[in-house]
């Protein structure tokens, strides 16, 4: 099928589910990072497949509560030049009446995703998703709002919907009432997905989901969606494309600027070594009081970029400095593209970092140890280890490797939805 087409109806024998996937917002990060790998993935094998966001992003500003709500929103990356400067562009709905088919606007590559509505659990997005879901068979939820999402707007529908969970289970289960609210809405899933059979564990036990309901697929990625840069010409060029100084150390982190991702202690490992700038590619809560950060005069503060690429391309390293994680996406993103991590040694961060081999790991909250491993990676062969960090992604988180398992599981999932109904 080619990659600019926009058909997702199911096949004419209707043997083939028709997925939607679901994604919080139209950031690149990395739930949607890998929706959209998967949902690009599955159009190239011919299988039916859409992808909506529940919400723009974030710092586009478009959708915020002082803004009106019209109705399904389309992000402006799908849209053609001349239209994004239009105030109010007018948009088809997800589910024209009487279609069978999910519209998907889907821009060059298929990546860009149409916007339901202004906010993640706003009723005009919980309205659009119930309507488009009309269209699907499947609906893959990925990330923590597009459960609630799936669970409020797909209730009492026909179409089942899979939550996809990427995080580190025991950080969102740590207290009483988040264990049952998360209970409640996972035993709505039809299916739940994880990364780890630990993950998996964790998640049947605290939450007393039934055997089978939970799927262990690891994270991949796409490995052409993040090429390396090939020499010191192209890393130079993408530098100046994000407005970044040509030649100095220059380490990168990528992530919500949240409390639980301790850009504080990537900030305080910059100041303990001055001769390194740091690349930051997010936004959050904490970035005006962390941009007063002592550090941050050797800081770039990149906002939610459109696209990750370039920043890796830019890197000599990427950092992560986190409290909790599951199999970091950021991590594979950056193997993949041939770069080196020091990373806190946190969930199954280790699956993706072999520490002395493709990076350094650290253990968590210790600026010092971070500093310390960060400036021996950056002094020894980056080459070889960026070498080593790509060859081992490709070997473990390639996405080819487990679009198998997804579809098997979209087959599952949509037999015993037939088989309820018929019953």
């Amino acid at each position: 099928m080619p990659d600019d087409t926009c058909d997702t109806s199911a096949d004419p024998a209707g043997t083939r589910p028709r997925i939607l996937h679901l994604i919080s917002d139209s950031r690149r990060s990395g739930a949607q990072n890998f929706a959209r790998d998967l949902h690009h993935e599955l159009r190239r094998r011919g299988q039916s497949s859409a992808l909506m966001a529940l919400a723009p992003n974030p710092a586009s500003g478009f959708g915020s509560r002082s803004s009106p709500c019209p109705g399904p929103y389309v992000d402006e990356r799908a849209m053609p030049p001349e239209a994004r400067s239009r105030p109010e562009p007018s948009v088809p709905s997800p589910r024209p009446s009487g279609s069978d088919t999910l519209e998907a606007p889907d821009g060059p590559g298929l990546r860009s995703a149409t916007v339901l509505g202004p906010r993640r659990l706003h009723p005009a997005t919980l309205l659009a998703l119930r309507a488009a879901a009309r269209a699907a068979d499947v609906v893959l939820a990925h990330g923590s709002d597009t459960l609630a999402a799936c669970a409020l707007a797909l209730a009492g529908t026909r179409t089942p919907f899979v939550y996809v969970s990427v995080g580190h289970p025991c950080y969102w289960t740590g207290t009483a009432l988040r264990r049952v609210r998360g209970g409640a809405l996972l035993h709505r899933a039809a299916a739940v997905t994880t990364l780890t059979d630990e993950a998996r564990a964790v998640l049947e036990e605290h939450f007393r989901l039934p055997d089978g309901k939970v799927r262990v697929i690891p994270n991949s990625r796409a490995a052409e969606s993040y090429p390396p840069a090939e020499g010191h010409d192209e890393r130079r060029a993408a530098r100046q494309a994000l407005g970044l100084p040509a030649d100095v150390l220059l380490v990168a982190w990528i992530g919500a600027i949240a409390p639980e991702k301790r850009l504080d202690l990537a900030l305080d490992v910059l100041d303990r070594l001055p001769d390194v700038r740091l690349a930051i590619a997010g936004d959050g809560p904490l970035r005006e009081a962390l941009a007063r950060h002592p550090a941050a005069a050797r800081a770039h503060f990149l906002g939610a970029l459109p696209d990750p690429v370039p920043l890796y391309r830019a890197a000599d390293a990427v950092l992560l400095t986190s409290d909790s994680e599951g199999v970091p996406g950021a991590l594979i993103e950056a193997a993949l593209a041939g770069v080196p991590a020091v990373a806190t040694d946190v969930g199954w961060v280790r699956e993706v970092v072999r520490d002395g081999a493709t990076g350094a790991l650290v253990a968590p909250g210790d600026p010092l140890a971070l500093a310390e491993a960060l400036a021996k990676v950056l002094a020894c062969d980056r080459a070889g280890l960026g070498a080593a960090a790509r060859a081992h992604a490709l070997a473990h988180f390639e996405l080819g490797a487990v679009v198998d398992a997804w579809q098997q599981l979209v087959v599952d999932v949509w037999a015993e939805s037939r088989a309820a109904r018929r019953a």
